[in-house]
């Protein structure tokens, strides 16, 4: 509306096609799509069998609706409607079941591109202005979501005065390497799911190694994005990781460590004895807890 406003930062959480990062001539390094995706929410005049196939699935959706994930034979460029939606299902199943009365109908792709910095100055990107990928897994919006928690922190602090500027150059260095590895293993993914023969046999033999729990342990907390360590220093191997949720024993009576999370304030949880304790800030919450083995045990 022809409003101007002028702020300390901006921050970009503008989507793939980023303005922000745009304007600012940050980098979309990356890969162009090789595959394209029907999506849509459809009232049926037939029930249609559920399950995955046809490089997606169909299955129910929110008032009786059914949900259709479909992979195209091409890359279309213009904005799809329901008449594509029938022509997929026709391809995959012979019959479009009536499709009718669409919630919505979308396209995506495999598009994989990531922004080669974060930040330029007093600008910094989050969320899919700062990277695509295919949706395998279900992992941009953990992604999406663990970069603002990891710069939000860090932009108060700054903003505050609490911290000195470069605290935010920090958030390149712990992020960047997160989404680069979920381009990565989404890419995988794509890859070994394409309908050649070649492909059908590295996905054989991926199911046959994830068919062993060490392999699967890893690939899943991978997916999950709850393996993240990031590379704080110290010798101890909990150190940049995610906290587990230990019960503990404190002076004040039991407790678990999610539990003092809630209002969202630093806790400093003190092992062992705790002794001659000075922090510099109220803002951190201090428990004293007696016994490290539950830790050493989560460690493992």
């Amino acid at each position: 509306d022809g409003t101007a406003l002028r702020s300390q930062y901006l921050i970009g959480c503008d989507g793939a096609r980023s303005s922000v990062r745009s304007i600012v001539g940050i980098e979309f390094a990356g890969w162009d799509p090789t595959t394209c995706w029907i999506h849509a929410e459809v009232e049926v005049d037939e029930m249609p069998p559920f399950g995955l196939r046809g490089g997606g699935g169909i299955g129910p959706a929110e008032g009786g609706r059914v949900g259709v994930t479909l992979v195209e034979p091409e890359i279309p460029r213009d904005e799809p409607t329901i008449d594509d939606l029938r022509a997929a299902l026709r391809r995959l199943d012979g019959t479009d079941y009536g499709a009718r009365n669409p919630r919505f109908v979308a396209r995506f792709t495999d598009a994989t591109r990531q922004a080669v910095e974060y930040r330029r100055g007093r600008v910094l990107l989050a969320g899919d202005a700062a990277h695509i990928h295919a949706p395998l897994g279900g992992q941009g919006l953990n992604l999406g979501v663990q970069d603002a928690v990891n710069l939000g922190w860090k932009l108060a602090q700054v903003v505050a005065g609490t911290s000195p500027d470069d605290l935010l150059d920090t958030y390149q260095v712990e992020r960047h390497p997160v989404a680069a590895r979920v381009l990565q293993n989404t890419m995988a993914q794509r890859s070994i799911t394409a309908a050649d023969d070649r492909s059908g046999a590295l996905r054989a033999f991926v199911v046959e190694v994830l068919g062993m729990h060490e392999p699967r342990t890893r690939v899943g907390g991978m997916i999950a994005g709850l393996d993240i360590a990031y590379d704080l220093g110290g010798d101890h191997p909990l150190v940049g990781r995610r906290m587990p949720d230990l019960e503990l024993v404190t002076p004040q009576g039991s407790t678990r460590v999610y539990e003092l999370l809630h209002d969202a304030r630093p806790v400093l949880v003190v092992l062992g004895e705790p002794g001659e304790l000075h922090v510099a800030t109220p803002r951190v919450r201090v428990v004293l807890y007696g016994d490290d083995r539950a830790l050493a045990e989560a460690a493992r």
